[in-house]
């Protein structure tokens, strides 16, 4: 008796573990399979390519790029939650209250700590450093998409993942 409960309680923490790094597996599978569809359809099959010298400039600039930006949105990130959380009573009175605008800033703050997180690696050019600004591109575009900006939300995508997707084999 005393072994089956020994049994029962040690087989849903195994099980959870499993159940996680399965997940974790998953996820990378899709976004190794996405990864592929995209280099197929915006490098290989793209209908023009980015010249070399235009692919060693964005390369070159781009980490700079991702600072300099990254200096002007911190003024906006916080005055944009400072009013958020400030006008919300009033919105709640008022009978709005933006969800999907919550959303999108908070997409948008996990974006942009990803590529902050980027920078040192695309400096490097390193694969790693390429790949965060991909998953951060891919967190912003799901962003944009439950805010219900569907269209800004396709179309910087595909501008962006273009772009990213042509000098992708310049980071090792």
């Amino acid at each position: 008796m005393e072994e089956q409960t020994q049994n029962q309680q040690s087989a849903p923490s195994s099980s959870n573990n499993g159940g996680g790094d399965k997940n974790k597996t998953d996820v990378k599978g899709i976004i190794a399979q996405l990864e592929a569809i995209f280099d197929e359809y915006l490098v290989k099959k793209a209908p023009f390519q980015i010249p070399a010298k235009g692919k060693e400039i964005i390369v070159k600039i781009s980490p700079y790029l991702i600072i300099i930006f990254a200096i002007l949105a911190i003024p906006v990130i916080l005055v944009g939650f400072g009013l958020s959380a400030m006008l919300a009573p009033f919105a709640l009175l008022g009978g709005y209250y933006s969800v999907a605008a919550l959303i999108s800033a908070i997409f948008s703050l996990v974006a942009f700590v990803i590529e902050i997180m980027a920078v040192p690696g695309l400096f490097a050019r390193t694969k790693k450093g390429w790949r965060l600004v991909f998953y951060a591109s891919l967190v912003s575009f799901a962003g944009s998409i439950l805010a219900f900006n569907i269209i800004g939300g396709i179309i910087g995508a595909i501008i962006g993942w273009y772009v990213l997707f042509q000098v992708k084999e310049l980071y090792k």
